[in-house]
């Protein structure tokens, strides 16, 4: 029998072994520091915003207000009609994903994505409690539940609870005003639709950043299966020079010492890795790109003595070069190329695209939709009448009258119901439904026409804005 018959085939259905990273120093851990913390702090910070928007509208700076169908965004505000800017967003977001992607590897998923925020939050929170990466492992892998054990896992189990809580609570700060919501989820007079929402959430993230943390970044997201279509041999990404380090050996004393690679094999790269790969065996769906290992070896390498950078952010078009012992292509040279400049120009069209749009969309807007039970109607002077629902937007924060009009044929005349007038106060800020019925004269061509094309006008009175929407009369069928 063969030595690989032989082998014990590898157990796939083994429990999960849990990681305890290593905390580390250097470049990158500080930069993931600096990242973290900008990041919570918005999550968590802006609901408090205020801005001061006029007496009738929230004064909250960043609001996503359900009710009312409208999302405020500082001095923005956006009208269940403009969809098309977040649609925009989303594309800007995902061509910048695509950007970043194809000149560093997966950054996003090292230093910004909210499971790899959560997930060092909750590993520092560990870490505070029950020690580093060999306290931390001593006490797992103590089986007998002693009164310290159950300490520390209880008070680390809170903590991660008043996180989740307070990640929860501010989401849904996002949808109502934040300080009234505070008082009522405190006093319980909130809907429970809040409630319900908040304990989704604080258990989500309870879970995902305190016990699922790497999984979801290797089962649940799909991002490590895409990531290989936005990358290329100019890509930088985290790699090992094991040109340099192998053969890689313990002593760096005696006979065959000078045989021997940079690398020490002292495992640092592995122990501080929050996904548990080791980056010498080569770049893998599961590397995050995140650089504490870079810092962990750069450390090893300055007590011993030798360059740093064994462990680095490489690209694979530079390895012939290097291994022939010229020098890399310089990072600018990876990252301006023409995959990347082609990325950044759609995003910035994309991004100059809803700028304009912003500048030059109407401070009011109209939407006709025709009654069609019945299509019209005969009055008994031999007149016809068309019935249209008119929906006037008023984007101002004041109210403003509108006169309405159409044109198409002289014989047609305009009456608002409810009025005698042709202007309708419009409430500031809101969309004002109006029922309108267009009139036209016994013998005129609309009158005896199957189909006469017209157009509603709307005029703000105030300022003399317009706007306008085409639509059709319907009068008798020849």
């Amino acid at each position: 029998m063969s030595q690989a018959e032989n082998q014990t085939p590898p157990n796939l259905y083994a429990a999960r072994e849990p990681i305890f990273p290593k905390r580390v120093k250097g470049n990158f851990r500080s930069f993931k520091w600096i990242i973290m913390i900008f990041t919570l702090g918005i999550y968590y910070v802006t609901p408090w915003i205020r801005w001061d928007r006029g007496p009738q509208l929230p004064d909250q700076a960043v609001l996503i207000d359900l009710a009312n169908r409208r999302f405020f965004f500082f001095w923005i505000e956006i009208w269940p009609h403009e969809f098309y800017f977040v649609a925009g967003l989303l594309i800007m977001a995902g061509l910048g994903l695509f950007l970043f992607t194809s000149a560093l590897g997966r950054v996003w998923c090292g230093y910004a994505c909210p499971q790899t925020v959560w997930t060092d939050l909750f590993i520092l929170v560990e870490r505070w409690i029950e020690g580093d990466r060999n306290a931390r492992l001593r006490l797992h892998r103590q089986e007998k539940m002693d009164f310290r054990k159950a300490r520390l896992r209880l008070t680390k189990w809170v903590s991660w609870f008043i996180i989740g809580l307070a990640t929860g609570g501010a989401w849904v700060f996002y949808f109502a005003d934040a300080p009234t919501l505070l008082r009522d989820l405190v006093t319980g007079q909130a809907h429970p639709v809040a409630y319900t929402t908040m304990l989704i959430l604080t258990a989500t993230t309870f879970f995902f950043g305190g016990f699922a943390r790497e999984q979801i970044c290797i089962y649940a997201c799909p991002w490590p299966r895409i990531q290989a279509a936005m990358m290329d041999e100019d890509t930088l990404t985290i790699g090992y020079r094991e040109w340099r380090g192998e053969p890689r050996g313990k002593h760096r004393k005696g006979d065959g010492a000078e045989q021997l690679g940079d690398c020490i094999d002292c495992m640092a790269c592995v122990n501080v890795c929050p996904m548990g790969i080791d980056i010498r065996d080569g770049q893998q769906m599961e590397c995050i790109t995140c650089g504490l290992c870079i810092d962990a070896c750069d450390d090893i390498m300055e007590k011993i003595g030798k360059p740093r950078g064994l462990i680095d952010y490489l690209a694979l078009s530079d390895e012939p070069r290097e291994r022939a012992g010229e020098k890399p292509r310089t990072a600018w040279f990876h990252i301006f190329r023409v995959r990347t400049m082609m990325y950044t120009t759609l995003w910035a069209l994309v991004g100059i695209g809803l700028v304009f749009a912003l500048f030059i969309r109407p401070e009011i807007d109209m939407t006709v939709a025709p009654v069609r039970n019945p299509t019209f109607v005969t009055l008994s002077d031999g007149s016809i009448r068309n019935t249209y629902d008119v929906r006037l937007l008023n984007k101002h924060g004041e109210d403003r009258p509108f006169r309405m009009s159409v044109v198409g044929h002289p014989a047609l005349r305009v009456q608002l119901e409810g009025t005698p007038y042709e202007t309708v106060d419009v409430p500031a800020n809101e969309t004002f439904l109006q029922r309108v019925y267009v009139v036209a004269a016994p013998g005129s061509d609309p009158a005896e026409d199957e189909r006469t094309d017209i157009r509603f006008w709307v005029e703000d009175l105030t300022n003399g804005d317009r706007a306008y929407t085409d639509t059709i009369f319907n009068g008798r069928s020849n």
